[in-house]
């Protein structure tokens, strides 16, 4: 926005939070190129409050843009800007509303997804659309290189929807009534690898789940989290170790078997399995949960 022209006079993120083994108080990339480039920041911790309100109001915006911002926008703030709050969501509405759509899409083995410019209302993600574009999901997607390929594509549709609608040629269409899915908050439960599950399931919640919080599973009563893998054709009894070497470590699931080749102890590390089995020996026969 920033390059194409756009005054932005007012920039709203959260609040500094702890992060790194020190845990101390870290800026968000939002509020570092913000105030790189000598714009207005303001962290609330909450849109309820009066001076924040008023803070707002001073900055007489024409439109809000929102992406991901992880709070609720309260009527006043719908209200505010003439050209209505537009929202840069990651999926292909009504498919997917909610909190982690990209997680979710990964999870579903969806083959595409993309960005929708909706103008939001006081539902959840319930706006009418102003514009909407497909990407597919490639074999190989995670989190992060399918939020990064969707941080791109939004990048360019917004600023693309905010000269339609500066223009007056915008034209909002009500999101369909069928096909609605909603994209809940991961859960730790759900970082839990369950081996009864469809190695190729399992294998898609490793990619969903990475970078954070990445999948887990428990042996000898340790956490041991595994960041990559791929889907064999072997079988056995579930969350058994079928093999464990340089090629990885192989796990029968409900249908065919896990193969991990990227792993991590607490405290540790991710490392290839080679590393990984030299300074954590698993063997044939012993089981993961």
């Amino acid at each position: 926005m920033l390059d194409a022209g756009h005054e932005l006079a007012l920039v709203l993120t959260q609040p500094d939070r702890p992060a790194g083994r020190g845990l101390r108080p870290a800026q968000s990339a939002v509020k570092q190129l913000a105030l790189a480039r000598g714009l207005d920041v303001l962290q609330p911790a909450t849109l309820r409050d009066l001076d924040v309100q008023a803070r707002v109001a001073a900055a007489h915006p024409a439109f809000l843009v929102v992406a991901a911002y992880g709070l609720l926008l309260p009527q006043w703030a719908l209200d505010i800007a003439p050209g209505g709050a537009l929202n840069i969501h990651a999926s292909l509405l009504p498919r997917w509303r909610g909190a982690a759509p990209i997680q979710r899409a990964l999870l579903a083995g969806d083959a595409e997804t993309g960005i929708t410019i909706m103008r939001m209302d006081a539902g959840l993600d319930t706006g009418p659309m102003l514009a909407q574009e497909r990407i597919a999901i490639s074999a190989g997607d995670d989190a992060q290189s399918l939020h990064d390929r969707l941080a791109a594509l939004g990048a360019r549709m917004i600023v693309a929807a905010l000269a339609e609608a500066a223009a007056e040629r915008v034209r909002a269409v009500p999101q369909s009534a069928q096909g609605v899915t909603y994209a809940r908050k991961i859960e730790k439960r759900e970082t839990e690898i369950d081996w009864r599950r469809p190695a190729s399931e399992i294998e898609r919640a490793v990619r969903a789940l990475r970078p954070v919080p990445g999948a887990a599973a428990r042996l000898r009563g340790e956490t041991i989290k595994i960041w990559r893998a791929a889907v064999r054709g072997d079988a056995g009894d579930a969350g058994t170790v079928l093999a464990a070497d340089a090629a990885g470590v192989l796990v029968a699931c409900g249908e065919g078997a896990l193969l991990a080749t990227e792993l991590q102890r607490a405290g540790a590390k991710r490392l290839a399995a080679a590393e990984f089995l030299r300074g954590c020996a698993i063997a044939r026969g012993e089981r993961l949960q």
